[in-house]
């Protein structure tokens, strides 16, 4: 049986990850939640292959316990903003394999700065895994591989609601409304600002059309590195369409202070918890994302275009995850090094993943406008 640890098991993204991991008949699970309670009431409601432990991941040699002897580790505990790279130097030590559901670009480049040590140590450590990112940049590499050259990479993701995920995206959310960032734009670095660019996308339905607006995701910072483009587009929307209102309010009109204030952000996530938890009922928990790859194929502008709606966020994460980590157990994966999704998951075996769970993604390559 291959042995996997869960750390943040007990969360609603860590909870989908485990779901997903069970379907694999030869997984034993062990999942970490701070509190002990907690995580013992979700192993028992996963079956009798999952099992619980108590982590603080403050505690170093608990840290190192919990990951011995494990085939794969799977880093659910967010939010990543604040996250360091302990768990990850603990498997480069441990020579184990690691995933994880980071969603942060400052932890995305704290983790890509060991990546001599991970091909050294001869373990497959891949980033960024669940949905957006996860998915969504394997989406992105299937258009590219579409074309002859690819200029331009536009992701825009929307979310319904809470997206069936728990207070931590809420915190990562306004953690995201901080400061300016760097986009990729016309072969350069320049300073983009957090939900600016309002821009109007046709999703698939039951969403159609919705204001997007320009996200700080880890997309924005590992793209340029993987594929040569000269632009990367990274925008983000919600609905119901007030919930983009009061975002951009936040992001313009609040003092950056306030946002710097750790009560704040917690009132801000509890708040903005609370107050979408009442409108799923109307608005759903889904997602939908679309990728668009803009260059030349046959030596015409062309566009590749794909994408993807799926009723529950937290659920779709579990697919991103458990996929990649089924493709490592099943050792048909084997890269050393850390990786972002789109540079180490060839694209037949996404494909095939995602047939797996059923996952539809429609796409459509046509002349570029």
């Amino acid at each position: 049986m291959n042995q996997v640890l869960v750390v943040g098991g007990g969360g609603r993204i860590g909870q989908s990850v485990v779901a997903d991991l069970l379907n694999q008949p030869d997984v034993v699970v062990t999942l970490t939640s701070r509190e002990s309670k907690t995580g013992q009431q979700v192993a028992r409601q996963l079956g009798p292959r999952a099992r619980a432990i108590p982590l603080e991941l403050d505690d170093q040699l608990s840290v190192e316990r919990a990951i011995a002897n494990q085939d794969l580790v799977i880093h659910c505990a967010g939010p990543f903003h604040d996250r360091d790279a302990r768990v990850l130097r603990s498997c480069i030590h441990h020579q184990i394999n690691y995933l994880d559901v980071s969603d942060h670009p400052s932890f995305t480049e704290r983790a890509l700065q060991y990546q001599e040590q991970a091909q050294t140590a001869g373990i497959t450590a891949i980033i960024n895994t669940g949905v957006f990112p996860g998915i969504s940049n394997s989406m992105v590499r299937q258009n590219v591989e579409a074309l002859e050259r690819a200029d331009t990479i536009h992701l825009s993701y929307v979310v319904a609601g809470t997206g069936g995920a728990g207070i931590t995206i809420m915190r990562t959310t306004f953690l995201g409304l901080l400061a300016p960032f760097a986009g990729w734009l016309q072969g350069e670095w320049q300073p983009v600002q957090p939900y600016s660019g309002r821009e109007t996308i046709l999703f698939p339905p039951p969403y159609g059309r919705v204001n997007v607006f320009w996200f700080d995701v880890p997309e924005r910072l590992t793209l340029p590195q993987t594929f040569p483009v000269q632009s990367v587009i990274t925008k983000f929307g919600s609905v119901p369409e007030i919930y983009n209102g009061i975002t951009w309010a936040l992001a313009h009109w609040m003092p950056k202070t306030w946002l710097q204030n750790r009560q704040m952000i917690e009132f801000l996530a509890w708040g903005g918890f609370m107050t979408t938890k009442l409108t799923d009922r109307w608005s759903g928990t889904g997602v939908a994302m679309r990728s668009a790859v803009t260059g030349l194929l046959d030596g015409q502008p062309t566009e590749a275009v794909s994408t993807l709606v799926l009723p529950d966020t937290a659920i779709a994460a579990g697919y991103g995850t458990g996929s990649i980590a089924q493709l490592i157990l099943n050792q048909e994966l084997n890269k050393p090094g850390v990786w972002p999704v789109e540079a180490a998951v060839p694209t037949p075996l996404f494909q095939k993943t995602m047939n797996q769970r059923q996952v539809q993604i429609n796409q459509h390559i046509h002349p570029a406008a």
